[in-house]
C-alpha cells in the first residue's frame, strides 16, 4: 500500500466568498502553470456579472494552502453540477497549485482529493467536472493527472515565440506568410491603407467590443450559427474584463483591431480580443466586417501583427485556444490535448458522469462528419433564443 504520510495532513474547506481567499488565491495564480482563466480577476468578474453558487475549494496542508479550486454550481434537470467558474468561455483550466508542491505530495492528491471533495460537496452536487485540463502543461505534469478523465473532443492549438519574429515565422512556412501579408497590404492600400490599433482605455476597449458583439452576430446569422455571445450576461462579463486595468505582462482582456484610411476611414474591419498572462497570450476571440475589403484577409493580418508585437514584448507562447479549425493549425506547432476530469459524488452523479462520457463520444462522431455536424449547428441556431445563455463556443463544442 502506498505511503501517503506526506499528504496525509489534506484538509477541505468550502467557500462562497471570493475576497475570503483573495491573498492565497492571487499567491497561487502567479504560477506560470496556472490557467489566466482561473486567476482572481477573471473569476470575479464572471461572479459579478452571473448569477451563481460558488463553491470555492480549498485545500491546505499543515495550515498552508497548497491549491484552490473555484468551482460554480451549475443546476440541471435531473443533476447538480460543480464545474470552473465560467467554464463555458474558458480556453485551458489548471485549478490553483502551489508551485513548490513535491512530486511526491502533488502524486498522492489524486488519492486523496475525491474522497476528500465528496465528503464537503456530495449535499450540494452530484458530480465535479473539472473540463478542458491539459494533464502536461509547460513541462510540467498536472497535480491531479492521476484522476479519472476522458479526453476532450477539441484540443487547443498554439505557436512558441521565439528569440525574434523571424525566428518565429520560420517553425511555419515563412516565405508563404510573408507573402499573403504582403497580399494583404497592398489590397488594404488600395482602399486607402490601414492602421493597426491597440485600444489604450476603457471606453476604446467598450467601443470595439460592443462592435465586435454586432460583427460576431452578423456572422453567425449568416453562417446559420447559434450566437454563442448573444446573452446579455456574456456581454457584460467580457465589458467587465476589457474595464480592468493591465499591468506590463497581466492583461484581462486587450482589444486590438485593423482600421481602415481613406475613403473608409475609421471602418474597423478586424477585431481581435486577447488575454495576456506573463508570457502567455490566449487569443479569446476574433471577428471580421466582410463588406469591405474581405479579399485582403483582414483578420490574418491581424493574426501576423499582433504575434509580431508579441514576440518583440518577450511573449513566449501565443496560444490560438481551443477549437479545431484550419486558420489555428496553418499557424501553430503545437497542439495540446484536454481532459476533462469527472468526480461523481453520488448515485446522480455516476449517473451524470456516464452521461457526459457517452456526449463526448458523441461530439467526437459528429465533429468528424462533416454534414451531421453542419445540421446540429443548425439545428442549435434554430432553437436559440434571445435570452439563451451559451454553453461553448461554436467550435468548441
Amino acid at each position: 500500500m502506498r505511503d501517503v504520510a506526506p499528504a496525509q495532513d489534506l484538509k477541505l474547506s468550502v467557500h462562497v466568498s471570493l475576497q475570503a481567499l483573495e491573498a492565497d488565491w492571487r499567491a497561487l495564480e502567479a504560477s506560470s502553470a496556472t490557467s489566466l482563466h482561473q486567476g482572481f480577476d477573471w473569476c470575479a468578474a464572471w461572479a459579478r456579472t452571473h448569477d451563481t453558487q460558488l463553491l470555492l475549494v480549498r485545500g491546505s496542508i499543515s495550515r498552508k494552502t497548497v491549491f484552490i479550486l473555484p468551482l460554480e454550481l451549475v443546476r440541471g434537470w435531473f443533476f447538480r453540477t460543480a464545474r470552473f467558474i465560467g467554464s463555458p468561455h474558458s480556453n485551458f483550466n489548471t485549478g490553483l497549485f502551489a508551485e513548490d508542491l513535491d512530486p511526491q505530495t502533488a502524486e498522492q492528491l489524486s488519492d486523496l482529493v475525491l474522497g476528500a471533495l465528496s465528503a464537503k460537496l456530495s449535499r450540494v452536487a452530484d458530480i465535479v467536472t473539472l473540463e478542458k485540463m491539459p494533464l502536461e502543461w509547460r513541462g510540467r505534469r498536472h497535480p491531479l493527472a492521476g484522476l479519472p478523465a476522458v479526453r476532450n473532443p477539441n484540443s487547443s492549438f498554439q505557436l512558441p515565440l521565439l528569440g525574434n519574429f523571424e525566428e518565429t515565422l520560420s517553425q511555419l512556412n515563412a516565405k508563404r506568410r510573408r507573402k499573403k501579408f504582403r497580399v494583404s497590404e497592398r489590397r488594404l492600400e488600395a482602399v486607402g491603407g490601414y492602421e493597426h490599433i491597440v485600444a489604450t482605455t476603457p471606453q476604446e476597449r467598450r467601443q470595439l467590443l460592443d462592435l465586435f458583439f454586432e460583427q460576431k452576430k452578423i456572422r453567425f446569422r449568416a453562417l446559420g450559427l447559434p450566437n454563442v455571445f448573444q446573452a446579455q450576461e456574456t456581454q457584460d462579463f467580457f465589458h467587465a474584463l476589457a474595464v480592468l486595468e493591465a499591468t506590463s505582462d497581466a492583461h484581462p482582456l486587450d482589444l486590438q483591431a485593423i482600421r481602415l484610411c481613406g475613403e473608409h476611414q475609421g471602418r474597423i474591419v478586424a477585431i481581435a480580443g486577447l488575454s495576456r498572462k506573463g508570457d502567455h497570450v490566449i487569443c479569446q476571440f476574433g471577428s471580421i466586417d466582410e463588406d469591405i475589403a474581405a479579399d485582403s484577409s483582414p483578420g490574418e493580418l491581424l493574426f501576423y501583427l499582433a504575434i509580431r508585437k508579441y514576440n518583440e514584448e518577450g511573449v513566449a507562447l501565443f496560444d490560438f485556444g481551443i477549437g479545431d479549425q484550419g486558420y489555428k493549425r496553418s499557424w501553430c506547432t503545437v497542439e495540446t490535448i484536454q481532459r476533462d476530469i469527472i468526480l461523481p459524488l453520488t448515485l446522480r452523479g455516476r449517473l451524470a458522469a456516464g452521461a457526459h462520457r457517452m456526449a463526448v463520444r458523441m461530439k467526437a462522431a459528429i465533429k468528424q462528419d462533416k454534414r451531421v455536424y453542419a445540421f446540429v449547428q443548425r439545428w442549435r441556431q434554430r432553437r436559440q433564443v434571445p435570452t439563451a445563455s451559451p454553453t461553448e463556443e461554436t467550435d468548441r463544442d
